[in-house]
């Protein structure tokens, strides 16, 4: 078993491919051991130290469906003494007004579970009005925006997964 468990939930596909190149980054199925949260129960969290949770924002500022489904059952999971990071797949540019609010909700929640949130994002570099996911002028976790600006996403998971690798001490 692998320590970092990702979760991803997706509607296009674009999350599940950012999920791969994150393991893909991190070493592959040796280090990081993905799952969909459409397939996924409470009991898959359990066995993980660390954990990378993935999704895009939907809509006006809501959750991945799939998320939206399992949003209840995270109260099922014991996710004190576990380090959890974010990344998150949104238009800056077309929802400027809830940039990665999916990436934000999920992580208020996750957090009032007891989880600790490690691999914050900056802000820089983004134009965007307003987010769930900014706290302390940071983002939560990794904001990704394949809409407008995917020349900038593989250099951005390379940087995220460095941190995070040392955050996770792997």
């Amino acid at each position: 078993m692998t320590q970092i468990g990702l979760f991803f939930g997706t509607q296009t596909g674009n999350t599940e491919t950012l999920a791969e190149a994150i393991r893909i980054e991190f070493g592959g199925d040796g280090v990081v051991t993905i799952h969909d949260i459409a397939d996924a129960s409470p009991e898959d969290f359990a066995d993980y130290p660390c954990l990378i949770i993935g999704c895009p924002t939907w809509n006006i500022g809501e959750l991945q469906s799939d998320w939206e489904g399992f949003f209840d059952e995270l109260d099922e999971i014991d996710f004190s003494g576990k380090q959890v990071a974010y990344f998150g797949a949104g238009d800056q540019v077309g929802y400027a007004d809830n940039f990665q609010d999916a990436m934000g909700i999920l992580a208020e929640k996750i957090t009032s579970l007891g989880a600790t949130t490690v691999g914050q994002w900056p802000t820089d570099g983004y134009k965007f009005d307003d987010s769930k996911a900014v706290q302390n002028g940071k983002f939560v976790g990794l904001a990704l925006d394949e809409d407008n600006q995917p020349e900038l996403t593989g250099d951005r998971i390379k940087t995220w997964v460095a941190q995070l690798k040392s955050a996770f001490g792997v």
